[in-house]
């Protein structure tokens, strides 16, 4: 199909190519400040995903590898897009891009076995369904983008070269930088300033129940515990009929699923995050891959607690006696040890081991170095 080169559809090309450009570099730039977090889901798709029985659990070494390579490319993409270069190239793939993306995407929302696709990242949650349809809606202009790749296209190498080696060099630098480091901009939960639970609520459980008026269709909520002054009022109970219900806990910990196990089973997160006097979790999400200079980090970190009077943990997804033997094998003695699952864990953070500093709820910093700490 031959598009004619007209003013009006040389100009549907550069918006196409702007709106989805800046789609993809802000997609890109949402997984690129947390490379291993997309690790984290390429992995969880070779483990979730099959096809004729055949499982992707043997490529799980190459989740890093392919995770940089995709942020890297997803970059590189937009770039080429916002820049008209290599327009051909820029729109093959981009069409390839989207055809992977929408059928991954429709596989997940009609199977649900992977529940968040981390198409952006942290920063912004959508549903399977919602990730689908975004992605229908950008398949729109990338056709278009496809069919007009030929549209006053200026033969401009050297230009064009340029901006491709710089789109690369930037992500992988950023890249690299990030995974070194914790993300240079955090939107986990565990994110410093955060607080992970309120404090000042201290009464117990609150259930909220929400009614529709059959008349007008109208929906309000109310607490249970005033909700039977309503219910002895006939007229009110007619015109009104039970749609939801919801229990709010004030000492939840918002961070979704996240618990403290003691060896007896007990969480004891709601306990601890609260601390006046301020705590020190120092986060193992694997034991095995602690090398010498992590040991002598959490070393490093026992020391500073004792030396501050404060109290440390360390937060583990290992098993009790393996915890046991790591401590006696590196000579660390008198550090209290918890347990929560290595996905959680990771969320907190990305370095094994992390070392986080918690008072009154609130994360005040964190760090892959005790050093870099601030204990106040």
């Amino acid at each position: 199909m031959k598009i004619k080169d007209t003013k009006l559809n040389y100009t549907l090309n550069v918006v196409a190519r702007w709106f989805v450009g800046l789609v993809f570099l802000f997609s890109s730039f949402t997984k690129g400040v947390d490379p291993m977090g997309t690790t984290f889901k390429v992995q969880e798709y070779m483990t979730a995903w099959s096809i004729g029985g055949m499982t992707f659990e043997w490529a799980l070494p190459l989740a890093g590898l392919l995770s940089v390579g995709l942020i890297c490319a997803e970059f590189l993409v937009g770039v080429l897009l916002i820049f008209n270069a290599y327009r051909r190239l820029s729109a093959w793939l981009l069409v390839l891009m989207m055809l992977f993306f929408t059928c991954t995407t429709l596989v997940d929302a009609l199977t649900n076995k992977v529940t968040d696709c981390g198409c952006f990242g942290d920063a912004v949650k959508l549903t399977n369904w919602q990730t689908f349809w975004k992605n229908v809606v950008l398949d729109v202009p990338t056709v278009w983008i496809f069919l007009t790749r030929n549209l006053r296209r200026k033969r401009r190498f050297e230009r064009d070269g340029i901006v491709f080696i710089m789109a690369v060099a930037l992500m992988l630098i950023f890249e690299m930088y990030n995974i070194k480091h914790e993300p240079v901009i955090d939107f986990r939960p565990w994110k410093i300033g955060n607080k992970m639970m309120d404090t000042d609520n201290v009464e117990g459980l609150k259930s909220y129940v929400t009614y529709r008026n059959v008349e007008t269709g109208a929906t309000e909520e109310f607490e249970s515990a005033l909700l039977m002054e309503k219910m002895n009022d006939p007229q009110w109970a007619e015109q009104w009929e039970w749609e939801s219900s919801r229990v709010v806990d004030p000492r939840e910990i918002a961070a979704p699923g996240f618990s403290m196990m003691d060896l007896e089973g007990e969480d004891r997160a709601t306990d601890l995050l609260p601390a006046e006097d301020g705590m020190i979790i120092v986060t193992v999400h694997h034991l095995q891959d602690v090398d010498k200079k992590g040991v002598a980090e959490v070393a490093r970190a026992l020391a500073m607690a004792e030396e501050n009077g404060i109290r440390i943990v360390m937060l583990t997804s290992a098993l009790p006696e393996e915890v046991q033997s790591w401590m006696y094998g590196n000579r660390i003695d008198g550090l209290d040890y918890l347990f929560a699952d290595a996905t959680a864990i990771e969320t907190m953070m990305r370095g094994n081991p992390g070392f986080m500093y918690v008072k009154d709820a609130v994360v005040v910093d964190k760090g892959r170095k005790i050093g870099e700490l601030r204990i106040k």
